[in-house]
């Protein structure tokens, strides 16, 4: 650990790189998977049993969290990591997505965004400055530009203003970030499905030399293919020696064809959302534990798994729970998803420092083709 924020990059293989961020609450290492604890819970799971799964870094939202508890409640009980109990590091989204996504009313101008709750319709404004304020508020440890986030498919017009717009909020939000030792400011690369407007972004938010960069506005409804042509476009621009996140992403199968164009961090609600309808990730691909073919079924999840949910427990028993509509169902399928999740980061991270990851990815995708069935 270091009482200030570094990145190393340890290794490559191809685009792939292995590497490592050090903070005053701990290392993460990259490729990384960031759990979602969108309002200071990773649902269905105790903290504890996240940090087990192997996890490094979890996600909080400026969005959710300022609107309950509310980010100067959290400060005066002492930060989101005490309140929460997880003393390592948290990364807070900006909350730009969420006014975007969630807010029935939204009047958006140059100074920031005003805005509807989705949860008593009070009224609320967010600028870039502000939202860098509640983040410090929450005492995150890497913090998220105020960025627009546009839906796809879009006018090119219309990406283009979000995308400038995005880049001069940047702007400010570093001016309000400041100089904080230990902590970080990533800028967000918009520019939707745009190659020119994608290299724009990123060109301008290199120059206001941050300590990481994240690709934003992927994953909210293109294909596969137009997200990884995006990563293709938009990660030569970037700084070799800077972090790399991509934002909201994603399946198993977006994280190691992402790894490999060069992306260091992933956050997604997929594993824990997922759990909770009765879906469960394995090594050997995806398992719909609702399916009437599991009632009988007396085999665990994945026998060879070190994650008690999906070796101690009979699909039998989770089939179950699901149908029944127990919270446990959720919660064991949710732990089995996180610790897959983080177990595929852990050989993802091997694969690159072995020099095989491409071996790696097609292994990782053939066992999921075959199933268990």
């Amino acid at each position: 650990m270091t009482e200030n924020f570094q990145f190393t990059l340890k290794t490559t293989d191809g685009n792939a790189r292995l590497g490592e961020i050090s903070m005053p609450r701990g290392t993460i290492r990259t490729p990384a998977f960031m759990p979602v604890g969108t309002v200071g819970t990773v649902k269905a799971m105790y903290l504890d049993q996240v940090r087990e799964t192997g996890a490094d870094i979890i996600l909080g939202n400026t969005y959710h969290l300022m609107l309950r508890p509310g980010a100067e409640r959290v400060a005066r009980l002492g930060g989101l990591h005490e309140l929460i109990r997880w003393p390592y590091p948290i990364l807070t989204d900006s909350g730009g997505f969420q006014v975007m996504s969630l807010s029935g009313l939204r009047k958006l101008d140059e100074q920031g965004v005003t805005f509807k709750s989705h949860i008593d319709g009070s009224l609320h404004h967010m600028s870039p400055e502000r939202s860098i304020e509640i983040q410090g508020l929450l005492d995150s440890d890497i913090q998220m530009q105020l960025d627009e986030c546009v839906a796809l498919p879009a006018e090119p017009k219309e990406i283009e203003r979000a995308m400038e717009l995005s880049l001069r909020w940047a702007e400010r939000c570093r001016v309000a970030f400041g100089e904080q030792p230990g902590k970080a400011m990533f800028g967000i690369v918009q520019g939707g499905d745009q190659p020119d407007l994608r290299v724009r972004s990123a060109q301008g938010l290199t120059q206001l030399d941050l300590k990481g960069y994240a690709v934003g506005g992927l994953a909210v409804g293109e294909p596969q293919a137009v997200m990884l042509e995006m990563l293709g476009i938009t990660l030569p621009v970037l700084p070799t020696e800077k972090p790399r996140y991509l934002m909201g992403v994603g399946t198993p199968d977006d994280i190691i064809k992402s790894v490999a164009r060069g992306i260091d961090m992933f956050d997604c609600v997929m594993p824990t959302r997922a759990g909770r309808h009765g879906l469960a990730f394995t090594r050997k691909g995806k398992v719909n534990i609702r399916n009437a073919k599991h009632a009988e079924d007396k085999r665990p999840l994945d026998d060879q798994s070190s994650c008690p949910a999906a070796r101690d427990y009979s699909r039998a028993y989770l089939h179950h729970l699901v149908r029944a509509n127990e919270a446990l169902g959720g919660m064991l399928l949710t732990w089995n998803n996180i610790s897959y999740y983080q177990d595929l980061m852990q050989g993802i991270r091997t694969a690159i420092a072995e020099g095989r990851y491409e071996d790696f990815m097609a292994e990782t995708q053939e066992a999921w083709a075959r199933g268990d069935d």
